[in-house]
Parts: structure tokens; C-alpha cells; sequence
């Protein structure tokens, strides 16, 4: 059985203009165009209060999650920046990162860091 290409993209830079035109643009286009199978959007750190404060970048999230792409969420940093509500409210897994990313990390798995 073939092996599924997984990607997972960690998401730190609140930058709007990075947001659209790297991590949105990237991630839809992976799954529309079949560059990968899988496509893993983690919001971490700033970005949390990004996702649960701007409009444009709610309706980004809406689109790449009809392409398919997967968006989850550092539990902790939710929590932290008072917006755990608000991600949770528009169906973005919350979990804690921290153990996640040490695995993806050690077994050499496909990541980029925005």
C-alpha cells in the first residue's frame, strides 16, 4: 500500500499578508492540485488571536478547509491569549501541540514553519 503524502504546516506569523499569500495560498493549492494527500494547518502562538479576530482570515480557513486542508490549534496558546472559545466556535480542532510536534519532529515528518 502506498504511503500518503502528509504535510503539516506549523503556523506562527500573524503577518496578514503572509497568512494569505503563503500559508493559505500553499495549503489550498496542496490538496486541490494533489500535491499532497494530507495538508495540516497548526495554529500556534499569535495566529490564534489572528483566527479568532479577523474576518478575512476566518473566510480563508473556511475555503481551505473545503479543499480539504485540516486547521488545529495549540490548546495552550488558545487558552492563553483568552480566544479558545472563538477557535473552537468555528470547528478548528484544540489540542495540545506540544507532544504532536516533538513526534513530527523525531520521525522526520514533512514540515514547514511560517
Amino acid at each position: 500500500m502506498e504511503e500518503k503524502k502528509t504535510l503539516h504546516i506549523l503556523w506562527t506569523n500573524s503577518d496578514l499578508h503572509t497568512s494569505q499569500y503563503m500559508v493559505f495560498m500553499y495549503a489550498t493549492n496542496s490538496m486541490l492540485k494533489n500535491w499532497w494527500d494530507n495538508v495540516t494547518v497548526i495554529i500556534w502562538g499569535a495566529t490564534a488571536k489572528l483566527v479568532a479576530e479577523n474576518e478575512i482570515i476566518q473566510e480563508r480557513i473556511k475555503i481551505a478547509k473545503h479543499a480539504g486542508v485540516k486547521f488545529s490549534a495549540c490548546i495552550s496558546c488558545a487558552t492563553q491569549l483568552g480566544v479558545l472559545d472563538e477557535i473552537k466556535a468555528q470547528d478548528i480542532e484544540v489540542v495540545a501541540w506540544g507532544p504532536l510536534l516533538t513526534e513530527i519532529l523525531q520521525n522526520n515528518q514533512k514540515l514547514i514553519t511560517i
